[in-house]
């Protein structure tokens, strides 16, 4: 046949030709087995998603029918690590006492129960404790067959087990570093040094008589500060939000100390909006203030936020005494935070520059720690690089 008689023939029948083209690459790019692959690791994301936020009644009524397509079960049940039913998925629930018995047991010895032929047309009743390493039984999971348990079905129960407890297992972890990160914050609350509110309310009382105006304004000012500073909502906040709460701290600090502290600030307007761990500004702002007056008749603080394309750069800075960079060489910020290494140095660092300085890293990676440059009598400077966006964070 030649040439032209074929492209003749592919033009009248160029629809079907198509057709025909692609009903075939279906076939051998998807073949039965490929598809059954498929729908097991959709099954299994589906299952990921509400394990992902810890084992509890709302999750495991989500998690449960997945479960019990990946185990092929008449029924699937998970209960918590007491043994009290979380979720029963398929029928059987008359055979609730029998589970919650071999559940308890499960769960005290975190062995697998197996009761064969509990009744009921059931032929067996397979009890597996759900185990996270570092933690213990988190839960149980039971599945109730009509078929004899064979070795396969046994261990894709156990295979199935392992892969629940691996999501329940990162919600676990997922909520440590929530802890984690609370903690840090409580910490920075509590490094809020008494000597300054004691300093902020006695500075108030000094202007009640002498000028109500000014106390009224600062006593607002200081009650702002307490309520942001101790707010509960969020680990992170926006720059904007991190500044205007630091001006009420230089706000009191200035009453205090008069024309003896001067305050220098400088901010790009396009990186108010960026992100940056709770707190983050408040210990390098007040060790500044504390630097920048020690032992000295005037002192100056600079804080500033410049835009240096997809990242936000943030100093503060002081005139103060300085530092031996030796000390910063030994991979200390101890003496940085009060620039006498002293041991009561020692432990406000560890929730001051240092604390901030683990929070950044981690929110954003190694590349976003603090920097601090120093020298004796020459002051001291900390900066800080926040990315300007980073995926998952937001105040």
């Amino acid at each position: 046949m030649s040439a032209a008689v074929i492209l003749i023939l592919f033009a009248a029948l160029g629809v079907l030709a198509v057709v025909v083209l692609r009903a075939r690459t279906r076939r051998t790019l998807t073949t039965p087995e490929e598809r059954a692959v498929h729908a097991t690791l959709h099954t299994a994301s589906l299952a990921a998603r509400p394990l992902r936020r810890g084992l509890d009644a709302a999750s495991a009524a989500e998690a449960a029918p997945h479960l019990r397509a990946l185990t092929s079960a008449d029924s699937l049940v998970l209960a918590d690590a007491d043994g009290a039913v979380l979720a029963w998925h398929g029928p059987n629930e008359h055979l609730a006492d029998r589970f919650a018995a071999a559940a308890r047991a499960a769960a005290e010895t975190g062995r697998r129960e197996l009761i064969t032929d509990p009744g009921h047309g059931v032929r067996a009743l397979i009890v597996q404790p759900l185990v996270v390493d570092d933690v213990g039984v988190v839960g149980v999971m039971g599945v109730l067959t009509a078929a004899a348990p064979g070795p396969g079905m046994l261990g894709a129960i156990t295979e199935v087990a392992r892969y629940a407890c691996s999501q329940i297992e990162l919600a676990e972890l997922d909520a440590s570093r929530a802890r984690l990160d609370r903690a840090e914050v409580r910490a920075l609350r509590a490094q809020i040094s008494p000597h300054f509110i004691y300093n902020a309310l006695n500075t108030v009382a000094s202007f009640v008589r002498t000028d109500p105006d000014r106390a009224r304004e600062l006593i607002l000012e200081f009650a702002d500060f307490t309520r942001y500073s101790f707010r509960s909502a969020g680990e992170y906040t926006v720059l904007s939000d991190e500044l205007r709460n630091i001006d009420r701290y230089l706000t009191l600090e200035r009453a205090r100390f008069g024309s003896a502290l001067e305050v220098r600030l400088q901010v790009a307007p396009e990186v108010l909006g960026v992100v940056l761990p709770f707190l983050a500004l408040q210990p390098l702002v007040e060790n500044a203030v504390r630097h920048g007056l020690a032992g000295q008749a005037h002192g100056t603080v600079t804080i500033v936020a410049a835009d240096e394309g997809a990242d936000c750069v943030i100093s503060v800075e002081d005139d103060g005494v300085g530092m031996d960079p030796e000390l910063l060489r030994s991979g200390s910020l101890d003496a940085v935070a009060s620039g006498t290494g002293g041991p009561s140095a020692t432990e406000s660092a560890h929730v001051g520059l240092a604390n901030v300085d683990d929070r950044l890293r981690a929110a954003f990676g190694d590349d976003y720690g603090l920097v601090v440059e120093t020298a004796p009598g020459a002051g001291t400077k900390v900066s800080m690089r926040v990315p300007k966006f980073r995926p998952g964070i937001r105040a």
